[in-house]
């Protein structure tokens, strides 16, 4: 029996079926209106093909880390530098066409794979960054120190892209508070406290992983922070863009774009998965919320948002 706390999706295929239907597979070329606010069903590799050419504004890939994991039954096993870079370039070289000329890409990665990631989206996009984000999940290491930070490459098409800088920053309690003439400079006094909205770093340490207590939170192995994709997609889209996760999981990102009044589309591989993400996408309907998100801004961890 799950505690009354205890918030992770874990409906099964049985009694979710209804969810799997909501779901679409491909056979054929599609037109944007078939795939607009849809969960597509299949391989990544043989569905991305089908996609019609620059119908996505921002896309978030969170592929398989250069690790053995198990993703529901299909397991990725670790492979060499030479030969993941190899799977990175296939996806990477497919992802290519679909995305606007003004388009964002972000790709999730960790330590032992950034490296590779970097180097193929150097060959097919601009690079403009590393965000390093920390986790706080995962074991201790008796022999090492323990990975508690994972990357994220930010990529663009060209020079011309959105970036919306008011929308994703941060409010930070102010510590030793300063004042001009009396008054406060450059920050701001609540009821909450005295906050600065501070400009983002590429260094977050602000963000909190799902955990059972979190209504986001699936079985999913490698699933993101609501939290995380929020701060991508506020960055790097506008209100009505289409969001595009080839890797979609329990779809944390098209949950995620849903939430803030973006169009999405996602690839899925895994049956389990894909129906945990059109459950989250039905609650997202009616619940709008992202957990460290509100009042238009991301407030840092503890600050009591």
């Amino acid at each position: 029996m799950k505690s009354k706390r205890n918030k992770t999706l874990d409906i099964g295929l049985e009694e979710g079926e209804e969810y799997l239907r909501r779901c679409v597979t491909l056979s054929a070329s599609a037109n944007t209106e078939r795939i607009r606010d849809r969960t597509i069903l299949g391989d990544c590799f043989e569905v991305m093909p089908l996609l019609p050419r620059g119908f996505a504004r921002l896309v978030i890939a969170d592929p398989p880390y250069n690790q053995r994991m198990d993703f529901g039954g299909g397991v990725f096993k670790k492979l060499g530098e030479a030969e993941y870079e190899d799977y990175t370039e296939s996806w990477a070289s497919l992802l290519r066409p679909l995305v606007t000329r003004d388009a964002s890409v972000y790709v999730c990665c960790d330590w032992r794979c950034s490296a590779a990631i970097e180097r193929v989206l150097r060959r097919h996009f601009i690079v403009r960054s590393r965000i390093t984000w920390q986790r706080e999940k995962g074991r201790g290491a008796a022999k090492n120190w323990k990975n508690s930070m994972e990357d994220i490459w930010f990529a663009t098409v060209s020079d011309n892209y959105t970036f919306n800088l008011d929308a994703v920053k941060q409010r930070r309690r102010v510590i030793a508070p300063y004042r001009e003439a009396g008054r406060p400079k450059d920050w701001q006094e609540t009821e909450r406290g005295r906050f600065r909205d501070t400009c983002p770093s590429n260094f977050w340490d602000d963000i909190t992983v799902p955990y059972w207590s979190m209504a986001e939170n699936t079985a999913h192995p490698t699933q993101k922070p609501e939290k995380l994709l929020a701060k991508l997609i506020l960055a790097s889209s506008n209100v009505g863009d289409t969001v595009f996760d080839p890797f979609s999981g329990s779809g944390s990102t098209l949950v995620t774009a849903k939430k803030l009044g973006r169009h999405y589309a996602g690839i899925e591989l895994n049956a389990q998965f894909a129906l945990w993400g059109e459950k989250r996408l039905e609650a997202a309907e009616s619940d709008k919320t992202i957990q460290g998100f509100s009042d238009g801004v991301f407030w840092e961890r503890n600050s009591g948002r």
